[in-house]
């Protein structure tokens, strides 16, 4: 397994390593010591999986208030998304900031998203499957979210020109500057 920090380092790309032959591969997606090791020492506790029918479905930018934070580790089981990560933790430098990677069920990155962030992802294909772990179970009362399109994080999502397919609750979340949260 290769674990990259990208620019915001505490947020991870994870590379499993795959075994192929002509059956197809294996890979192992999830071993707590081997991602230790590698520096995300997390005991999860959920899996969650989303469908989305349509290429440029927006799904977020979700997190949990404290102290339910959630760290994640996402991957696409089918298809492909491009995966954002917003910097929610108080005093950091980063605060506001997003990283991104593109994930993809033929290579099989993850990307490890810590407590404190908001996540959130576009479909790059139709019928794509996401698959992610948590580090909290979900809290009704601690669920939140940013709105995908704030400038002042200023996601470049990847639409192509078209508008994304989006709930009406992510449609009606609140800006960064509004949720009395500051770095």
């Amino acid at each position: 397994m290769e674990a990259v920090s990208l620019e915001i380092d505490a947020v991870k790309l994870i590379r499993p390593r795959r075994f192929a032959d002509l059956r197809g591969y294996f890979a192992e997606t999830w071993n707590r010591m081997t991602f230790a090791e590698a520096g995300v020492d997390i005991d999860f506790v959920q899996d969650n999986a989303s469908f989305s029918a349509a290429k440029g479905t927006i799904r977020g930018l979700h997190f949990q208030r404290a102290p339910r934070e959630q760290a994640k580790l996402v991957r696409a089981v089918r298809g492909s998304l491009f995966d954002v990560a917003v910097d929610l933790r108080p005093g950091s430098p980063h605060f506001g900031r997003h990283v991104s990677a593109v994930l993809t069920a033929a290579s099989g990155e993850q990307l490890f998203v810590p407590a404190g962030f908001a996540h959130g992802f576009c479909t790059l294909e139709d019928a794509t499957e996401v698959a992610y772990k948590t580090s909290d179970y979900y809290s009704p009362e601690h669920d939140a979210g940013i709105r995908w399109n704030d400038p002042m994080v200023a996601v470049e999502w990847p639409l192509g020109g078209q508008e994304p397919v989006m709930s009406e609750r992510d449609l009606r979340l609140p800006y960064l500057a509004d949720l009395g949260v500051s770095g």
